[in-house]
Formats: C-alpha cells, structure tokens, sequence
C-alpha cells in the first residue's frame, strides 16, 4: 500500500512496482487516517509511508498499524531535512525507512529486504540518521537502563554492539571473525533475549540506553 498526500509521488511509485513480476499495489490512501482504514479491509504485505500528511501523520500512523495483530511491515519515507520523523518511525515500530529519491532499483530491494523480514535497509544512512538525532536523546552515562542487556552474553553483547553502529552480518563476521551463520544466530538470541522485533529495534534501543554515541562509537 502507498500512503502520501502527494498523488503524482504515489503514481511515480505505482508505475515502478507495478512494473515488477512479484510486486502490486493493492491499495493507496492520502493520508494516516485513510490508511489505516483501507487496512481494516485489504490484506497488505508492506506499507510505504511518508511523515508528513494532513489528519493522522505517518509516525502516528505506523505506531497504530503496527500495534495490530499481525501487521504489515512498514517502510518510512523520508528526506533530509525530517530525519528525526524517520527515527520517531523506527521508533513506532516501523521496518525501515527511505528516502523519496532513491533510486529505484534501491527502493525494490528495500521493500523485498523488509518483506522478508531484514529490517536493516542501507545501514549507513540508519547510522548517519542515528547520530543527528543522539544529541536529543536521555544522556544517561554507564550501564544501560534495559536490564534484559545484562543476560546477554559477552559475545552477543558485542555483536548487538555492531548491529547497533549499522554493520550488516558480514561485516560483523569479517570483524568477529566469525561465520556469518553464527553471527545470525547471535543476532537471533539477541533477539529474543531483549524481546525485540528486528534489528532497527537493536539500533534504537542501544542508542537510548548510551550503548552506542553519536559518531557510532560504542560506549
């Protein structure tokens, strides 16, 4: 489903999936609130939704969406200037986000990646999002406030580490030096022991906790 207010965004965006064997768009809304309407009836699969709309905004939107019962996942679109509305996004529960000018090759496999359940589209630019928005966080210092960080181990502890500061898993093998199926399974157990949902959520809660700083650095 395409959610923006800008009609001519939304038919660019239609043209370029629709061209794609295992894409459709089955349905489009104007704003946050069309959107989660039109959800009540048609089963979608991913949600590409911009921030800023009339009504209900796309942050909003996607904390509703996301808070249903198996809800899509949802791809936030952004531009440079609202980043800190893409992090409020991830914080909402969405999978990750975009910008409105990617190209389109990038903006298929990012919708593919999060349709199969990769929540870390284009690291980097997560990281370089992250660290504008640091300074705005909680400035606690020394041991992280989730104590559900505190079960894990040395060895995951360090790979949620990596993951917060935007490395893919092979980066972290080649780093670790370890295989890359062992660190998914790392990834995994992370996972699972601080109860989160993909690895945006590693990102996000390490930032708020003053695991990882603004510059990426651990702490």
């Amino acid at each position: 489903m395409l959610v923006d207010d800008q009609v001519l965004l939304r038919t660019g965006f239609r043209m370029v999936l629709a061209a794609q064997p295992d894409m459709e768009v089955v349905a489009e809304a104007g704003d946050g609130a069309e959107a989660i309407e039109v959800l009540r009836s048609t089963a979608v699969d991913v949600v590409l939704m911009d921030v800023r709309m009339p009504r209900l905004d796309g942050v909003e939107a996607t904390r509703r969406i996301c808070a249903a019962p198996n809800p899509p996942k949802v791809l936030i679109l952004t531009t440079f200037d609202l980043d800190e509305y893409a992090f409020s996004g991830l914080k909402a529960g969405a999978s990750g986000f975009m910008l409105k000018d990617v190209p389109p090759g990038e903006l298929l496999a990012a919708i593919r990646s999060v349709h199969s359940g990769d929540a870390v589209v284009a690291p980097s630019t997560t990281r370089r999002l992250l660290d504008r928005f640091s300074p705005m966080l909680p400035s606690g210092v020394g041991e992280p406030k989730n104590k559900d960080v505190d079960r894990l181990t040395e060895r995951e502890r360090e790979v949620m580490l990596l993951v917060a500061q935007g490395l893919s898993n092979g980066e972290i093998a080649a780093r670790l030096v370890l295989s890359e199926a062992t660190v998914k399974t790392h990834v995994g157990r992370i996972l699972t022991k601080l109860n989160l949902r993909d690895r945006v959520q590693v990102v996000v809660l390490a930032y708020e906790t003053g695991l990882v700083r603004a510059g990426g650095g651990a702490h």
